[in-house]
């Protein structure tokens, strides 16, 4: 979450008389994250979540994104519920950019995770990937392999700054990882998170309270994004694989993996380092002045990617 568009208090307040909502109070900007612009909205009695949606999220993707909330909500899983106006609509306007109002969830995320907090969040992705699995809507994989080779020839010119063999080893992973992608073509696939990081998912009295930022969410395998999951919940200063464990572990209780899905975790793990140094390389190279927003540090993925790539991070440990 971040403030690209900034918005009046007449132009929030214009925005909600189009819902059934009591008297606009006021609204603040939330300064975490890298994509959208988004607002705390309160009323007299109650508080909602304002999301303008910029360029880099795709405008035709948004109904299914809002979709994919309406259907988790709707089948007991703790999202963002998208607030329909009068007119049934979801998606509307404001600031020159679309957006939609959405119910504001109870917690916060954890800055500093444990194990049992990422065995936690393994679980409720697993029950997110079952109330899903009835979700008849389907859209390709917008940070799959195509967009890892469109990104790099975008951000190659500045990858030296991370180092003068980068360049080079980013296009090779690129390739390789690329062409590597169609082998576990027969695992299981559904809709899938995509973006499943710990300041995505929040927790209250110790158990998670919900699910956030699904603007990623696609149809791909479902391990690839438990690997996602299980890379991203890592502490940032630790390559110790006692959190992704405790991820897959957590997952397994309530989807176990078949053996074809442990087989690809590797490849998925490494898929996973790389789209993640590519967008953080992106932002870093291409942030935009002026913006409140955080730039989350492009060395993790690479060094990530390094050990997924050498087999260092303990992923051979055999109760995965």
């Amino acid at each position: 979450m971040a403030v690209f568009t900034h918005l009046t208090a007449e132009a929030v307040r214009d925005f909600l008389y189009a819902y059934d909502l009591s008297p606009f109070a006021r609204h603040e900007g939330i300064a975490a994250g890298v994509e959208n612009t988004n607002y705390h909205v309160f009323t007299e009695d109650d508080r909602y979540i304002l999301t303008l949606f910029e360029r880099r999220t795709p405008t035709a993707d948004l109904p299914y994104f809002l979709a994919v909330m309406d259907h988790l909500s709707a089948h007991g899983i703790s999202v963002p519920r998208p607030l329909h106006a009068r007119d049934g609509r979801s998606l509307r306007e404001v600031g020159g950019r679309p957006a939609a109002l959405f119910t504001f969830l109870e917690g916060r995320d954890l800055k500093a995770p444990d194990a049992e907090n990422a065995r936690a969040a393994g679980t409720a992705l697993a029950a997110l990937h079952r109330a899903a699995a009835g979700f008849e809507q389907t859209r390709p994989n917008g940070m799959g392999p195509r967009a890892w080779q469109a990104l790099y020839d975008k951000i190659r010119p500045g990858l030296d700054r991370y180092g003068e063999s980068v360049p080079n080893e980013i296009g090779e992973a690129t390739r390789r990882l690329s062409e590597a992608w169609s082998a576990p073509s027969s695992l299981p696939t559904g809709t899938i998170h995509a973006d499943y990081f710990p300041d995505n998912v929040f927790f209250s009295r110790g158990k998670v309270s919900g699910i956030i930022d699904f603007y990623f969410a696609c149809t791909d395998y479902l391990a690839y994004d438990l690997a996602i999951a299980a890379l991203s919940w890592m502490p940032e200063d630790d390559d110790a694989p006692a959190h992704a464990r405790a991820m897959i572990d957590g997952y397994s209780t309530v989807r176990p993996l078949t053996e074809e899905e442990h087989a690809a975790l590797p490849l998925f793990f490494e898929a996973a380092a790389l789209r993640f140094f590519l967008t953080r390389a992106h932002d870093d190279i291409f942030r935009t002045e002026g913006s409140v927003v955080t730039i989350k540090d492009p060395h993790v993925y690479l060094r990530r990617l390094r050990a997924a790539r050498n087999a260092t991070i303990g992923w051979e440990d055999e109760s995965l």
